[in-house]
């Protein structure tokens, strides 16, 4: 992070603190997401919504997921709005939802419109104590010092004139004015309910459903990011859902120092104007006008965007997954918006992300693999007096060479984790 400046707090979080709630959220907190689409041309609305309603058989309850996890298909402004479930991430659940989600959007002929979004909501059902007020601090002020480069790397328009849609539907306007280092959290939340310029659901990040005790910590915790553009292509509506609670970790771990700042006046003056060229109502339809996005001007998003993507880095090891991280990578070079401008289609982009994802040779497991977890999940090779021994037994068993052998323990300890248990005389997983 550049120059990082902290405001002095007196509720900074004990490092011990830290660990707790980045676990007890990383555990607890679900990632629900609302995608909009707009019906084909010349066909009526509530047809369409019929046909989905009927692919996709939304639950209506919470707690009963149904085939695809959808809790519901809404008459939206856009056309319909998909409510899916909150669940907690692992990509590849996640990805293979959204895969069956969005092709049968796509089959029944849903596009994205500009007047199309794509939101996500973060969600901790079931607290047993009051979210730490200076972790929320600390999202809201995430945001905002790279609210330029969430915005692009989520951006989904279709030309270089009309990379996102309108403001409106994601106003930066009042959260660039409201920092936490002048007020409490649940007096933002009441400015922003307030406001007459931005209604209150609209905000960029819309904090309307939160709850806060006296003592100003969140009892009821759902932030929604309102500012991603609608998205068919499963890989990256995957990813984001990880970047918005690495975000939420990340601010964990911010609040051991205090509240992070949006950085020196005049950078903070840049990045509202950047802000203003990529989040604007100056487009035609229901577009921002993004002409003033020079070659010079995504350069500097891209490095603002890695910036961020290095920041939050640490924070995806604790997914055990390199997908997410390998996604938003690339986005933050070529976001959806950029990748529509230049002629791909949605399957293409798919593709595009999938090709640079590690091939599946690389990570995948055959079956001498599965056969090497097997043996150490039932601890068939117990009582071997060290690792030699050990490893020697199970490359005998396998026939495999030493060298071959440690290298297929190597990518099961990236896996699952191994560490050698002296009492059993046997490697064992740790997860």
């Amino acid at each position: 992070m550049k120059a990082p400046i902290l405001f002095r707090r007196d509720d900074t979080l004990s490092a011990a603190d830290c660990l707790y709630w980045k676990d007890l959220l990383y555990r607890v907190i679900k990632v629900g997401t609302e995608l909009e689409v707009a019906p084909p041309k010349a066909t009526p609305r509530p047809q369409f919504e019929e046909a989905v309603r009927r692919t996709l058989e939304p639950s209506g309850s919470f707690e009963r997921l149904g085939r695809y996890g959808v809790f519901d298909v809404m008459t939206e402004h856009a056309g319909i709005e998909v409510r899916v479930i909150g669940r907690q991430p692992y990509f590849s659940a996640l990805h293979k939802q959204y895969t069956a989600i969005l092709r049968s959007l796509a089959d029944n002929g849903g596009r994205p419109r500009s007047t199309c979004g794509l939101h996500y909501h973060l969600l901790a059902p079931g607290l047993g104590e009051p979210v730490p007020e200076i972790i929320l601090a600390n999202l809201w002020n995430l945001v905002r010092r790279y609210a330029p480069e969430l915005r692009f790397i989520t951006s989904g328009g279709v030309s270089r004139e009309a990379l996102t849609r309108h403001r409106t539907y994601c106003s930066h306007v009042e959260m660039v004015q409201h920092s936490p280092g002048a007020s409490r959290m649940a007096e933002i939340q009441q400015k922003l309910k307030d406001s007459r310029s931005v209604p209150e659901h609209q905000n960029f990040l819309n904090l309307e459903n939160l709850e806060f005790d006296a003592a100003g910590n969140v009892t009821l915790f759902d932030v929604e990011f309102r500012f991603p553009d609608a998205d068919l292509c499963p890989l990256s509506v995957t990813a984001k859902a990880f970047l918005f609670l690495a975000l939420l970790l990340k601010a964990v771990d911010l609040s051991q120092y205090g509240v992070i700042h949006v950085g020196k006046i005049e950078e903070w003056r840049r990045k509202i104007a950047l802000l203003e060229l990529l989040n604007n109502n100056d487009g035609d339809l229901a577009t921002s006008d993004t002409r003033g996005v020079t070659d010079d001007v995504l350069d500097e998003l891209r490095s603002g965007t890695h910036e961020l993507l290095d920041l939050l880095a640490p924070t995806f090891d604790r997914f055990e997954e390199d997908e997410p991280l390998d996604v938003l990578l690339t986005l933050a070079a070529t976001p959806i918006s950029l990748l529509r401008a230049a002629g791909y289609d949605w399957p293409d982009i798919e593709t595009y992300l999938q090709q640079r994802l590690a091939p599946d040779e690389a990570t995948g497991l055959d079956e001498i693999d599965r056969r090497l977890m097997k043996h150490i999940d039932l601890g068939e090779w117990g009582a071997c007096a060290d690792a030699a021994a050990w490893h020697w037994q199970a490359a005998r068993e396998l026939v495999l060479t030493p060298q071959e052998l440690e290298r297929r323990l190597q990518r099961l300890d990236q896996l699952r984790g191994l560490r050698w248990d002296v009492r059993q005389g046997t490697l064992v997983f740790t997860h």
